[in-house]
């Protein structure tokens, strides 16, 4: 056993022979050492467990395949490309909207150039970041004045902390929702220092039940989108025009959590019936807020807009430092809004409103293609079948709205199981995130974007050549 221990081949060797073959240029060598030193330990614990039994088995050239494989591994970076074949638009555990290409040009130009991030290039002295986008913001949605925020959880927080600090603010039992990662309406309202009064049941509300609540301490009366879920059957809400002249008469401001927030009126073969920033506005709310990453297809943000009076005291918070965008995020929201002032262009231009819109007659026709193509590409591995199914939006918009897709279904032929191959694909890269379902991986093409439909078969050739690989190691052992 000393003997193959002495027959491992030196760091600086392996790094060397790395080095020579650029297999890795680019990797900090730190990064690199590290990563031979892990695989090196790993060969150790073989060696003692008698799984690697001669010194021919350690020469470089036999270790450098497996070698290769742990490094690529160890040495990515943890931040990495994900193709969604899931069929959820707005795939909150995969980063939401995709930005158009218009935005990540923007972006890109924001980081390679100093800009007038805060800086009058009419006066030539000092400007506000808020006024990059507030124009455009008000010109598309007929609001008196805009913020931006780092997203709509820092944006209600933002509004109810300078409007109702150790005040009342009325709100029906109903909306007072839970989102994902634990959000929820009352310990927001809490943290902001604002005194929560429900109201009505969780299914019925009425104007009568806000008007009853009505005191001294009143602040606000606030409306909640309720997102990722619905109320069916005997359920009333109370209307946000309602609810103005409610407040108008008590000289109250009205206050509504959009959630999601879009810009556009969706087709309606689409389904999606989520109300417009511009229908809010116009109903005359003293203020909005809405998130820029989910139904409107930007960055991540939160957008308060509204009165004039009521967004200005809204940007003087101080709070409101803590909790400003970068430039990264207003160049994108920037070029996202721009696309917004031709409907038509949005839809075709801004990645989430193109999938959102796609046709059941365009899915059968991109799922012929996929399946055309791993058909080719690995249809000896798999049996490919087709059938229709839903997609999804995604971010809480619409949960119980149905896109109509087709779906395509891979089942293994070779001896692997699904949930191997669903591993085996997430370590793949790019990482590749479809559906287990009827003992099949299945892959929905409303999600996959330009130029993914090839990668995908790349994806699984690799998946099975290092299955296969693996299968081989255990033999060989």
């Amino acid at each position: 056993m000393s003997a193959l221990f002495r027959a491992i081949p030196s760091v600086d060797l392996i790094l060397q022979r790395l080095e020579q073959d650029r297999s890795f240029t680019g990797v900090p060598r730190p990064m690199l050492k590290k990563a031979v030193n892990g695989f090196l330990d790993i060969c150790r614990e073989r060696i003692g467990r008698g799984e690697i039994a001669t010194e021919s088995e350690l020469h470089l050239e036999a270790l450098l395949p497996e070698l290769r494989e742990y490094v690529r591994v160890a040495t990515r970076p943890v931040f990495r490309r994900v193709i969604n074949a899931a069929g959820v638009v707005v795939h909150t555990n995969l980063g939401r909207s995709i930005l158009a290409q218009e935005a990540i040009q923007a972006v890109e130009r924001a980081n390679a150039f100093y800009s007038n991030l805060e800086f009058d290039l009419q006066t030539g002295k000092r400007g506000s970041r808020y006024a990059l986008v507030e124009s455009l913001l008000c010109e598309l949605t007929g609001a008196q004045a805009g913020l931006v925020v780092n997203n709509n959880a820092a944006a209600v927080l933002l509004m109810l902390d300078t409007l109702a600090k150790g005040r009342e603010v009325i709100v029906s039992r109903g909306e007072l929702v839970e989102i994902g990662g634990s959000f929820r309406i009352p310990e927001v309202m809490a943290k902001s220092g604002a005194i929560l009064r429900e109201i009505g049941a969780t299914n019925r509300t009425h104007l009568k039940d806000y008007e009853g609540a009505i005191g001294p301490e009143t602040a606000a009366l606030m409306k909640a989108h309720t997102s990722n879920y619905r109320i069916v059957g005997f359920h009333k809400a109370i209307d946000a025009g309602e609810l103005v002249a409610l407040g108008n008469k008590h000289g109250l401001p009205v206050l509504e959590d959009l959630g999601s927030g879009n810009l556009i009126d969706f087709p309606p073969e689409t389904g999606l019936d989520e109300p417009s920033v511009q229908s809010v506005i116009a109903k005359g709310v003293s203020a909005v807020s809405f998130s820029g990453d989910k139904l409107l297809g930007g960055p991540q943000a939160g957008i308060i807009l509204g009165r004039q009076d009521i967004v200005d005291r809204v940007k003087s918070n101080p709070l409101n430092r803590a909790l400003r965008v970068d430039k990264m995020t207003l160049a994108a929201l920037e070029a996202t809004l721009r696309l917004y002032s031709d409907p038509e262009l949005a839809r075709e231009r801004i990645p989430t409103l193109r999938m959102i819109t796609a046709t059941r007659k365009q899915m059968v026709s991109r799922a012929n293609r996929l399946a055309k193509i791993l058909r080719r590409e690995v249809g000896e591995l798999f049996d490919i079948s087709m059938r229709r199914d839903v997609s999804r939006v995604g971010g809480g918009a619409s949960p119980e709205l149905d896109l109509p897709t087709q779906l395509v279904c891979l089942k293994p032929v070779a001896q692997i199981g699904l949930e191997e191959l669903r591993d085996l694909l997430l370590r793949a890269e790019p990482a590749l995130v479809g559906r287990l379902e009827r003992h099949s991986f299945c892959l929905d093409p409303r999600t996959l974007q330009p130029g993914e439909t090839a990668l995908v078969a790349e994806v699984f050739r690799q998946a099975m050549n290092r299955s296969f690989q693996q299968e081989q190691g255990r033999t060989s052992r």
